[in-house]
């Protein structure tokens, strides 16, 4: 997620289950590497505490750094680069819908430039975001995981950590950050007011948010 100083405006995500992938075949596509520390992954696993604290703290540096750049800004525009998950084009524009339309003070868009990427490909940990803990990352969305799980609700999951959420891998299906905690059954792609609330008071206090959470 590479948070630049060029922002502006920003608001939720709107809705539309996407079907899971089923039939399409899986790309050539592979995995890049990141190391453990840096990986928030849909399924829970031993390494995904320090992963997301990793990815909740790079997101926090970004917001201020992006309030500060723009503090009158009404909200902050995090821009995005699909091209390289173009199996996922129909799951990432419901998840930017979804984010869009549940909140108002961050909004992701579409473009050059951009904060972060979405890939795809084949891993054994599934699909997940990435940071580097500087600013940088993606998320990855795995063949195997969408054709199993409810693939616009892995996707605006993902997008979930972009947006400063952690993993609450017990809650129930109502949580969208819950993941594959309920299972493949769960099919709900919109983040609770919890959750929904969480993301506006980060994105609206920005710098002095950021810099008392981080310490």
């Amino acid at each position: 997620m590479r948070m630049t100083r060029t922002a502006s405006a920003l608001a939720g995500l709107g809705l539309a289950v996407a079907a899971a992938l089923g039939s399409v075949a899986p790309a050539s596509a592979a995995a890049e590497t990141s190391t453990p520390r840096s990986v928030a992954a849909y399924e829970a696993s031993t390494e995904n505490a320090a992963a997301t604290r990793a990815f909740q703290e790079a997101v926090m540096k970004a917001v201020a750094e992006k309030r500060a750049a723009n503090p009158g800004a009404l909200a902050v525009t995090v821009t995005y680069d699909a091209s390289a998950a173009p199996t996922f084009r129909s799951q990432i524009a419901s998840s930017t819908s979804i984010w869009n339309g549940a909140v108002s003070n961050v909004r992701l868009q579409e473009g050059s430039n951009a904060d972060f990427t979405y890939r795809e490909g084949n891993d054994p940990r599934g699909s997940y975001a990435s940071t580097d803990g500087h600013g940088r990352g993606y998320i990855f969305l795995d063949y195997a995981q969408n054709q199993q799980y409810n693939s616009t609700r892995v996707t605006t999951h993902e997008t979930g950590h972009v947006l400063g959420l952690p993993d609450t891998y017990s809650g129930p299906c109502s949580q969208l950050m819950s993941g594959g905690g309920p299972g493949p059954s769960c099919t709900n792609a919109q983040p609770d007011s919890a959750e929904r609330s969480r993301v506006e008071q980060l994105w609206a206090n920005g710098l002095a948010e950021a810099a008392a959470e981080v310490r």
